[in-house]
């Protein structure tokens, strides 16, 4: 069976953003409650944001080592969201609020993956960032070679992609899911500021990618 590369455009601050990505056939979208970091946006401003998703397009919400009560007024606001747990957070924190999760994986030489995903057996997915001393992402690529071929969930590529990269990652890795954020970026208009080509563009790759895998011989 052929697989659909799914795609995740995050850090999503802006109402012609959401729509660019939406239009691009993005499966999915992220907002940032990290304050940390330069693309985060209030709960109000997602919930405003999120109105403009239509269906089957997933919202997914990044949480950093969030107090519990600040995550359970999230999902109050916003009943339909994924969490995406990106801090130091434990097995028994991202599974405690009983709704679907995905939990980064930091990688770096030495990591074990496979270990990590037997600790969060219950997450959808793993999602694949590169290591740096911070949280959030890094805006860089990590080495494809550290992901194991026998990850027991599917796997979410992240770290450093954009157009000019995705189709070799896809290849490499075999992704169930792509995320990039920076990567559709103008660098010219600043952190969390969408080009909706650069957007486009990326998600045609994707699908351009898919193609060749579906046609190579098996």
């Amino acid at each position: 069976m052929n697989q659909r590369t799914r795609i995740k455009i995050c850090g999503l601050t802006r109402e012609v953003d959401v729509d660019a990505a939406v239009n691009a056939g993005a499966d999915a979208v992220g907002f940032v409650f990290y304050r940390g970091s330069p693309r985060h946006v209030a709960v109000a401003r997602a919930v405003e944001l999120a109105q403009r998703l239509p269906p089957f397009v997933m919202p997914v919400g990044l949480f950093v080592n969030a107090p519990a009560p600040e995550v359970i007024a999230v999902l109050a606001a916003m009943p339909q969201l994924v969490l995406q747990f990106h801090g130091d957070e434990s097995p028994d924190e991202c599974r405690a609020y009983g709704r679907p999760y995905l939990r980064a994986a930091r990688m770096r030489p030495g990591f074990d993956l496979l270990d990590f995903a037997v600790a969060h057996a219950d997450a959808q997915a793993l999602l694949l960032d590169t290591h740096f001393e911070g949280f959030g992402g890094s805006g860089r690529v990590f080495d494809w070679s550290l992901v194991p071929a026998n990850v027991p969930l599917p796997v979410v590529l992240s770290g450093g992609l954009h157009a000019a990269n995705v189709a070799e990652g896809i290849a490499r890795v075999r992704p169930w899911a792509v995320d990039v954020s920076s990567g559709v970026e103008s660098a010219a208009s600043g952190k969390g500021i969408k080009d909706a080509a650069a957007i486009r563009r990326f998600c045609e790759v994707v699908r351009e990618a898919d193609a060749r895998h579906a046609a190579a011989p098996a």
